[in-house]
């Protein structure tokens, strides 16, 4: 059976949704610049493994509602989505799992409901250990202003360099970007994000000219800003989420990343790796696939759908 496609209102927005399957519910929550098309190798498999799997295209991207607000984008307000998401579906249990910016929505998603979501898996970004300050505020501290959440921060200048050329610009941050194990997250001066040589460069063998139109017809079509807010509430999280200062997450969870992913490398996100067992004292699975960068589920589906339904089965 094929997926579904349809359009929900859920938390006072409109959701899209990519839906297949019957059984317990699992939510997917994909990351930037990505979709929900984004799981399309997961969601049938997961199905196929007996369970209801939903997609949404996250808030502000694809053809889900984008508010203009930059503070519409909290932390708060995706996490609410996907509880809305739930209940929308009739549902009082679930699943989720988030890969980039979908993995932070699953971890606090799973951090602020226990009572909802039962088990929880992150791909990519490893759960938040929050710090002792903004984390913006700690990038200056230590001398570092070109980091790319910086460069995403003022209004206009990011959607404007992206915009100019969405086909270059999906070819930049699929086929190189955050897949290219030597890649910088570090804007030099003048060059911005993406680079100049991004329209030139080879497809990787897990994506085709098809799937890569099709992440070029979306974007040309809903733009970059909603995406972009997400980043541009990195400090007010922080600040929304003091309650859960040092909170472990108890339910069973996962990590899985690839061992050539620049995010893992990173040093923000190689402490919180480094922490993973503080944040997660029920981690079932910690899986680094070796040679795999960023688009984890993308690059190598087998092994993460294996993965994903060996822990689902074992605890959910």
């Amino acid at each position: 059976m094929a997926s579904t496609r349809s359009t929900i209102t859920a938390n006072g927005i409109e959701l899209f949704l990519r839906e297949q399957g019957e059984g317990p519910l699992v939510v997917l929550c994909h990351g930037w610049p990505e979709l929900s098309y984004s799981w399309r190798h997961q969601i049938g498999a997961l199905a196929d493994a007996g369970y209801h799997v939903v997609a949404p295209d996250m808030r502000g991207f694809g053809r889900s509602s984008a508010p203009q607000a930059v503070e519409a984008y909290s932390i708060f307000d995706l996490v609410g989505d996907m509880v809305a998401l739930v209940a929308e579906l009739g549902e009082t249990r679930a699943a989720i799992i988030g890969h980039d910016w979908g993995a932070p929505v699953a971890w606090h998603a799973a951090q602020f409901r226990p009572d909802l979501f039962a088990a929880v898996a992150g791909l990519s970004v490893p759960p938040p250990w929050r710090g002792k300050g903004p984390p913006l505020d700690q990038l200056r501290a230590a001398g570092i202003t070109n980091f790319y959440w910086q460069y995403f921060q003022k209004l206009g200048v990011a959607e404007t360099e992206f915009e100019r050329d969405v086909a270059s610009t999906m070819r930049g941050m699929l086929c190189g970007g955050f897949a290219d194990p030597g890649r910088s997250l570090f804007v030099p001066e003048g060059r911005g994000f993406i680079g100049r040589s991004a329209a030139s460069l080879p497809l990787p063998p897990w994506l085709t000219e098809a799937e890569l139109a099709f992440f070029i017809e979306q974007y040309k079509q809903s733009g970059f800003r909603g995406g972009l807010n997400w980043y541009r509430n990195i400090d007010r999280n922080w600040e929304l989420t003091s309650p859960w200062q040092g909170a472990p997450i108890h339910q069973p969870a996962a990590f899985i990343a690839g061992s050539n992913d620049p995010v893992i490398s990173d040093k923000m996100s190689g402490k919180h790796l480094a922490a993973i067992n503080r944040v997660l004292p029920n981690l079932k699975q910690k899986l680094i696939i070796d040679g795999a960068g960023h688009w984890i589920q993308q690059e190598k589906p087998a092994e993460v759908n294996a993965a994903l339904i060996e822990f689902l089965k074992e605890n959910y």
